[in-house]
């Protein structure tokens, strides 16, 4: 785990993570997932454009959401069985 990145509010823990960093007075965020133990996932990158508040925009959420689950199935799929390899 990145030492700057925080649990995503909303989906449940810390298998979902942001970092933020700001570069020349922008704010950018990345969005990634922990929750399998052979590969991370980046779910979304993307520039922050609101000047107010701090919380993920709906469509934003929505995209995080779909790749989370496309994630989900593509790991499902490719998984190596355990004592194999």
């Amino acid at each position: 785990m990145h030492g700057d990145a925080k649990p995503l509010k909303g989906f449940g823990g810390a298998g979902v993570l942001e970092m933020v960093d700001d570069y020349q007075g922008d704010t950018y965020r990345a969005v990634y997932t922990v929750r399998f133990e052979e590969a991370v996932y980046v779910l979304h990158a993307f520039q922050k454009k609101s000047k107010q508040g701090r919380k993920t925009p709906p469509q934003d959420m929505e995209m995080i959401r779909r790749r989370l689950k496309a994630a989900e199935e593509h790991h499902r799929q490719h998984q190596t069985p355990k004592g194999s390899a």
